[in-house]
């Protein structure tokens, strides 16, 4: 793959990968662009790795799931006043919260069902696709995707 190719399938995927951290993030678009940069930097230091065994799409969102799952390790669970005072204006805030209860009940399911819901509802990817993205077998996958529609229908009807 040449630099020129490189551009055109990260400019043909960029927005939908950044919607689909977005989502992973539960709603935290500055983590999820900071997540997408680096994706994207990942991306074009491994493309003479890429094959062409499976679509680019398919070999980006597996870069993007893995910065995600890192990222994740690494994570501090704690924020200071100053943070919470600093969190903008009052339209801001009503935009934030526009899909709480979506990402709130995503908050609340485990890494793999998350994931699982995210690439086949909202990406349109098929099972056997994610399962290749996210290193799973395809039962696995269908599990994930049973539990995690009922553990959203649960959340989501309180």
């Amino acid at each position: 793959m040449d630099r020129r190719q490189f551009i055109e399938f990260v400019e043909s995927n960029q927005r939908a990968v950044r919607r689909f951290l977005a989502a992973l993030c539960c709603g935290d678009t500055d983590l999820a662009d900071d997540l997408a940069q680096d994706t994207f930097m990942k991306a074009y230091l491994a493309c003479d790795g890429f094959r062409g065994d499976s679509k680019f799409s398919t070999w980006i969102y597996r870069i993007a799931y893995n910065t995600y799952l890192r990222s994740r390790r690494n994570v501090k669970y704690h924020s200071s006043i100053t943070e919470a005072e600093s969190m903008g204006s009052p339209e801001r805030a009503d935009k934030n919260f526009e899909y709480q209860a979506l990402y709130s009940a995503l908050e609340q399911l485990g890494e793999g069902e998350r994931s699982a819901i995210l690439l086949h509802y909202m990406q349109g990817y098929a099972l056997n696709e994610i399962a290749e993205i996210t290193t799973s077998s395809i039962e696995a996958v269908k599990q994930r995707l049973s539990r995690a529609r009922k553990h959203l229908k649960g959340l989501l009807s309180e």
